[in-house]
């Protein structure tokens, strides 16, 4: 952490700078968008800011702001960049999985010093193209390539999902590769989030031989059953309220920043087919934005709540007095259906406000449409199917088990234990 700063003062002093480099990221934009990555200037003008320290444990130097906390500072980059945004979030909300591996992926992970995000992860919605196969002294993986893999051009290690089998099932593997182990593709020509280089990649050799404690069983991860030595509160807040609480918030800042743009250029503009010569005079201008923001308001404080139950719920954990797991099942699903509207919220707002931008709107220079653009990628992600996550949480609310499925999202982990018979007799 930052000198002996209090984290509220951390907090602000990071919001500050990212607000400074702000303009900077709204103008590399473009440049990112044709590259279909973030410049390694970028990184280390964002990496200079704090953004890719805030989720990083403090017994290495890491600000571990809040689950609430790190929700404002994504948010705040994605006013600015939807794919700097994504970046941050990525390299915040993906911390959960070195410290769920153990304490020598942990020292790995964040001991040497670091420019840029030092966490990723590709293949986890599960894993279906990796294998993992347990040889003396670890592992041998093999397969891909591995998709979507957001950070992985700029991490020392990235997270991949393999599937093994001992005999007894296949099951999910998360493996940590170093990054010089790794061949990245190019294949990431996309709609939207263009800048984030989010490429899938394959191993440098047709097999890898890793150490066994760089393979861990996911189960064991999301379970939280491995010692990290990290003694945080927040290595204890569940999961999915961190990542989808984050996820959330680029959502939210998207759609702040679009507004902020309209605003900024409908000033004197006049409104074709009305005899407005200032479009922000006009009444079907106020009803919009009066619209636009109840989206973004809504979707804002919904966000918010979840950010901070994730972290009273990590509090609770680290005091040795966890809530039950129908609990947390609950809470988990319905922080996956709630980021999903959320992004659609978000992605409608910033739609109204493109609608009523006019033509120039569609110019690859304007904030706007590349926000319209992004915005939309983040409903489509994998873990956002909204109807399915509506599906699962109204089945938890109707007294039902939701569907059971492999990958990080998987809501039966959180399920009470079956009773047994002699039980259910009493």
């Amino acid at each position: 952490m930052t000198g002996t700063l209090h984290p509220s003062e951390r907090l602000a002093e990071i919001l500050g700078k990212v607000r400074a480099l702000g303009p900077t990221l709204r103008e590399r934009a473009l440049e990112a968008e044709r590259a279909g990555r973030l410049s390694d200037e970028t990184i280390a003008d964002l990496d200079a800011t704090g953004a890719f320290n805030i989720g990083s444990p403090a017994e290495f130097g890491g600000d571990e702001l809040s689950v609430r906390q790190q929700l404002d500072v994504v948010s705040e980059v994605a006013k600015w960049d939807g794919s700097a945004a994504w970046t941050v979030w990525v390299g915040a909300s993906t911390n959960w999985i070195p410290a769920g591996s153990g304490a020598r992926v942990v020292e790995e992970v964040y001991g040497p010093e670091w420019v840029g995000p030092r966490v990723a992860a590709s293949s986890h919605f599960p894993a279906s193209r990796g294998r993992a196969r347990r040889v003396e002294g670890g592992w041998t993986i093999s397969g891909g390539p591995w998709t979507f893999g957001s950070d992985s051009l700029w991490a020392p290690f990235t997270n991949l999902g393999c599937i093994a089998d001992d005999g007894e099932g296949p099951y999910l593997v998360g493996v940590q590769v170093p990054r010089d182990e790794l061949r990245f593709l190019d294949d990431w020509h996309v709609a939207g989030m263009r800048g984030t280089g989010s490429v899938s990649s394959t191993l440098v050799r047709d097999a890898l031989f890793v150490p066994d404690h760089r393979g861990v069983d996911f189960r064991d991860v999301t379970g939280q059953k491995l010692e990290s030595g990290l003694k945080g509160s927040i290595w204890k807040a569940p999961s999915l309220g961190w990542s989808f609480s984050l996820m959330a918030g680029m959502s939210i800042g998207l759609a702040q920043g679009a507004l902020d743009r309209f605003l900024e250029r409908s000033a004197g503009r006049p409104l074709r087919g009305t005899t407005y010569k200032n479009q922000l005079e006009a009444p079907l201008t106020h009803l919009m934005l009066a619209e636009v923001h109840s989206r973004i308001q809504s979707a804002t404080l919904m966000t918010q709540a979840n950010a901070d139950e994730s972290d009273r719920l990590g509090e609770l954990a680290a005091a040795g007095t966890p809530a039950d797991p129908e609990y947390l099942q609950n809470f988990s699903a319905r922080v996956l259906v709630e980021t999903a509207y959320a992004a659609k919220w978000c992605a409608e707002a910033i739609e109204l406000l493109q609608r009523n931008s006019g033509s120039t709107a569609i110019m690859e220079s304007e904030p706007i449409q590349r926000a319209w653009r992004d915005a939309r990628v983040i409903t489509l992600h994998g873990a956002l199917n909204l109807e399915a996550l509506s599906e699962n949480y109204g089945r938890l609310m109707a007294g039902t088990q939701p569907h059971k499925f492999d990958g990080i999202t998987t809501l039966d982990r959180f399920a009470p234990a079956p009773l047994k018979k002699n039980d259910q007799a009493r």
